[in-house]
């Protein structure tokens, strides 16, 4: 005779890879809006360093990039918080801020951005 082995997860050990599972997609969906804010900081800098480079002041970028931060809901960085110079003929506009998500009862995910207009 034969013995048979049943092979896989047991019920445990599959209540255990779900609450991995579970937990990393409770990250992954409580990360998205700070990334998609990153992402728009992104786009609007790129936007307001063109400005910059057809003639507009420090203070107009500024004001350009708190009106766009509006109509994409960016609530972390303002105008202020820029770092506004010219590189060869260029606006250079550079932000770095901190982004804390709360995750769990106590528990939160700082993440660190690092946004530029310059080109990737």
């Amino acid at each position: 005779m034969t013995s048979s082995r049943q092979r896989g997860l047991s019920l445990i050990s599959t209540l255990i890879v779900g609450a991995f599972f579970a937990f990393a997609l409770l990250i992954v969906f409580r990360t998205v809006p700070a990334v998609n804010e990153y992402m728009a900081i992104q786009r609007i800098l790129k936007i307001v360093a063109e400005e910059g480079d057809n003639g507009a002041s420090v203070s107009e970028m500024r004001r350009s990039f708190d009106r766009r931060g509006q109509i994409d809901d960016v609530s972390t960085v303002t105008g202020v918080d820029l770092a506004i110079s010219k590189q060869a003929g260029k606006t250079l506009i550079q932000v770095e801020y901190g982004r804390k998500v709360p995750v769990a009862g106590n528990v939160s995910l700082l993440i660190d951005f690092q946004a530029s207009s310059a080109p990737n």
